[in-house]
């Protein structure tokens, strides 16, 4: 048996050949590549000439000429405001026209999208010249889509005594940020590849890039499991860039976000990719919910430096559209549930900067009243806080006798009890942002008068910790028909293994998906 060539060149051509082979890429020309515009543009041509042709011939880009060359730079203008995520999303207008870039993945059952998501041209080249100035400057890989760039890739080899590390370095040193195709948001995400790491970057920018891991973790720490059947960073090409996985991306993960400094106001743009772990837990909690349906709970052990408000953020907009099997809607509502005093502007922003259509996220804070009509009036995701939580809690846990602290008049109390019955008949995904945190004060007190009775602890003592309270709630409510939990904890008690967990291997409860403590100081993420 011919043994693996693992040396650079060698790992270039097994991803090439896995792309081309088995994931149904076509291979690109370096020679198609426009410099002056980073796009391959003899796929970006062939892609619209197929999927357009009577915009094609109207715009006059069929042939070398000023038409083309406008077109080409209005697409570049728009790459450089939007960034190339956005550009794909939703198409360029150019003169009268729109033009589509790129067709997403298709409802079940509809003929015409998957005959456009199949007209999509992934191709991958090998060995770029990207450089405006310097021409033999190049990259060992490039994958685009429709001609569009989307990842651009430095291989190395341990047994050629180099690492993922000397790739990111040759990404620090060589790659000049101010060459087109580095510039933000011009391509999604460049990768640092050897046969066991992977680490990522969305923005280069000379010795300061920074680049995080993309690997899935071993024993519960850091790095990759030994693969078998081929090399331990194969994941990589064979799900992440396959045309399923990588559109899923482009659809749902990657973006560029807005972030706004609170002493000074100034605003600064950050492009998001997400981590190894990130969309693995968001992909099996999808799963999970869409085959075993509404009533399940979930706990998601993530430790600090998971980037949970990411996970959080694309869970959220992911479960507020998800269908089951049979293709049926599973939630009416989600509702993000945060341990912070006030409400958490990152994670609020987070939500809100994946879609800005109006009434899909709304943020309640404070009043309770607002809180009820957004449970019941169509808005998909609700963002409020741990002091509003009760609240939620008796109106979502049919606790009855119970009335809304805010009723001060009958006709109050009369529109608390509608709200709590008509929340009580719709279905709600409810995820609890850091499940363990203490809370005293009138959010125990309100909780304590939904259970009836005051809750105490195995020792007789009264407790204040938030984790044991929503705890005794959810033991003497049981599982709710109309209810599936999602926690976020990063250290779980021994109860909220018992209540959220599952049963693993080992005849004892488990979280549904684990990111450790162990990985994240591995990974440098937090100080051991």
């Amino acid at each position: 048996m011919k043994p693996t060539d693992t040396s650079e060149k060698g790992l270039e051509s097994i991803i090439v050949a896995s792309l081309v082979e088995e994931a149904g890429y076509v291979q690109g020309d370096p020679q198609d590549y426009d410099r002056e515009h980073a796009v391959d543009l003899a796929k970006l041509l062939q892609f619209l000439a197929a999927t357009q042709p009577d915009t094609y011939e109207a715009l006059g880009i069929d042939e070398e000429g000023p038409k083309r060359t406008q077109f080409l730079h209005r697409l570049q203008g728009e790459i450089a405001k939007r960034g190339v995520v956005d550009v794909l999303r939703g198409g360029i207008k150019h003169g009268p026209a729109h033009v589509d870039l790129f067709y997403g993945t298709p409802t079940p059952g509809n003929v015409k999208a998957a005959e456009q998501f199949a007209a999509n041209i992934f191709s991958v080249t090998r060995q770029l010249r990207y450089s405006r100035n310097e021409t033999a400057l190049s990259l060992d890989m490039a994958v685009f889509i429709n001609g569009l760039p989307i990842a651009t890739f430095e291989l190395k080899n341990k047994l050629t005594k180099q690492t993922v590390l000397d790739a990111v370095q040759q990404y620090q040193r060589d790659r000049d940020p101010k060459e087109l195709l580095f510039q933000f948001g011009r391509c999604v995400v460049h990768f640092a590849v050897d046969d066991h790491e992977v680490r990522f970057c969305t923005h280069l920018k000379g010795k300061g890039s920074w680049f995080l891991p993309f690997d899935k973790g071993y024993n519960d720490g850091a790095g990759n499991p030994p693969n078998p059947a081929g090399l331990a960073t194969d994941y990589l090409w064979k799900e992440t860039l396959s045309k399923e996985g990588l559109t899923d991306i482009l659809e749902n993960y990657a973006q560029v976000v807005e972030e706004k400094d609170e002493k000074t106001g100034k605003k600064r743009y950050k492009q998001i990719f997400p981590r190894y772990h990130q969309l693995k837990v968001v992909r099996m909690l999808l799963a999970d919910a869409a085959e075993s349906g509404i009533g399940r709970r979930y706990l998601i052990q993530h430790s600090a430096g998971s980037g949970k408000t990411n996970s959080i953020s694309w869970l959220s907009h992911r479960l507020a559209s998800l269908h089951d099997v049979r293709d049926a809607k599973v939630y009416d509502c989600v509702v993000v549930i945060t341990d912070r005093q006030v409400l958490d502007r990152q994670l609020q922003d987070a939500i809100y900067q994946i879609e800005h259509a109006q009434g899909v996220v709304k943020a309640i804070d404070q009043d309770a009243k607002q809180l009820a009509a957004a449970l019941v009036d169509g808005t998909k995701i609700v963002v409020t806080t741990l002091q509003k939580f009760p609240f939620v809690l008796r109106g979502l846990l049919h606790a009855a006798g119970a009335e809304s602290a805010e009723a001060a008049s009958d006709e109050e109390k009369r529109q608390a009890k509608a709200w709590e019955a008509e929340i009580a008949k719709r279905r709600y995904a409810i995820i609890v942002d850091e499940a363990h945190s203490s809370q005293t004060g009138e959010t125990a007190r309100e909780l304590k008068e939904i259970l009836g009775k005051s809750a105490k602890a195995e020792n007789g003592e009264e407790e204040a910790d938030w984790e044991d309270r929503l705890n005794q709630v959810m033991q003497s409510r049981g599982r709710q028909p109309n209810l599936s939990f999602f926690a976020f904890t990063a250290t779980p008690k021994g109860k909220t293994l018992e209540l959220f967990g599952r049963t693993g291997a080992s005849g004892t409860p488990e979280a549904f998906h684990l990111y450790s403590m162990r990985q994240a100081i591995e990974e440098g993420f937090i100080l051991d």
